[in-house]
Formats: structure tokens, sequence, C-alpha cells
């Protein structure tokens, strides 16, 4: 391996998730700052050149989660709502949000269902951003690049505490859409059954 050239971008990055090389285009996603945080998405050439971004979304908030697919890029950040950002890569000189979705919760994994559905795999809270202890599973409608929707979500526990290592290992993340299986290991510790 060759050593040929190296880039530069502001932020760090959450995981191999936030980068993608796509038609000879380097894609990365980062937040920075720690106390008031933001984040940026930069498409950098083949010399590893900045030659298109989206800086400043989310003010307050930290990416969760991404993903890169073909022409669209995938940002969920969070802080007391998840909103889920569908960012348009068609022209990488000049990226651009093309639409957003709101929604209580949030998604730390992202894991394309086709061409037109993601599903989203996260923790869910309630109105005011805190966590309700259910792992939560979304499947989000993105045919329509500019109104991104919930087509439906299923919460797995929540009377204590649930999490899933797939939340934060996509090797634990098991789909077939051809067997129409979905497979995620879930932890949950039911306090109120302990005491009785």
């Amino acid at each position: 391996i060759d050593y040929t050239d190296n880039g530069e971008v502001p932020g760090t990055i959450l995981n191999q998730f936030s980068m993608d090389e796509f038609e000879g285009n380097f894609r990365i996603a980062t937040t920075t700052g720690s106390r008031k945080p933001v984040n940026n998405l930069y498409v950098l050439d083949t010399n590893l050149n900045i030659i298109g971004k989206v800086e400043g979304l989310a003010p307050t908030e930290r990416i969760y989660s991404a993903r890169f697919l073909g022409n669209k890029a995938y940002l969920v950040t969070f802080r007391q709502v998840d909103p889920l950002f569908v960012i348009d890569l068609s022209n990488p000189t000049n990226p651009r949000v093309a639409g957003e979705l709101k929604l209580p919760g949030f998604s730390e994994y992202l894991h394309p269902y086709d061409n037109d559905k993601l599903i989203g795999l996260g923790r869910d809270t309630d109105q005011e951003g805190r966590q309700t202890g259910a792992v939560k599973i979304t499947l989000f409608d993105v045919s329509q690049i500019d109104s991104p929707r919930e087509i439906d979500s299923h919460l797995i526990g929540g009377s204590g505490y649930a999490y899933s290592e797939a939340s934060y290992d996509h090797k634990a993340f098991l789909f077939s859409k051809e067997k129409g299986l979905l497979v995620i290991p879930v932890n949950i510790n039911n306090w109120e059954e302990r005491k009785n």
C-alpha cells in the first residue's frame, strides 16, 4: 500500500458508517464541539480536497447514526427529539438538506430495507426527551427525498430498561428482506417484576 494523499475536515466521526466512498468522492459526517455541538457533512474529491459541504446541522445535538446510500445521506441527531435528515448528494459540490422528520426517540443504527425504506434501531423517549427504557425499531419511508415519514414503529421493553447490542454493533443486526427476517438481541431488565 502506497501513501498518496491526505485531507482534513473539522470534527469527529461516530463510526464507520459516518464515512463513505461513492463515484470517486469521499463523504464524511462529523460533529464539532462538545458543549455546543454542531454537525456537518463534507464531500472530498480524489485528492481529498473539500468540494462540497453542509455545515451547522442541528446545533446543540450530536450525530447518533449515519448512513450513506448512493446519492443520499441519512443522519440522525438527538437531544430531545429524533430528527432524521435526508441529504441530497446528487450534486457533490452542492449537497443540501432535502428533508427532515422529527419524532420522539432516536435511532442509533440505520439499515437499508430497500431503495425506498430505511430501518432505524435505537431508543424511545417521551415528549421531553427522557428515555422510556424501551428499544425502538422504526421503518422510515424515504421514497420522497423532501418528505421522509415514519411508516411504523415497534417498542420492546419499557417497564424496566431494555437495550440491544445491535445499536452499537452492526454485526448483531440480522436482516433478510427475502426471508422476511429481522433478528436483534435485546436485554430487558425489569425491576418491577423483581420487586414482586
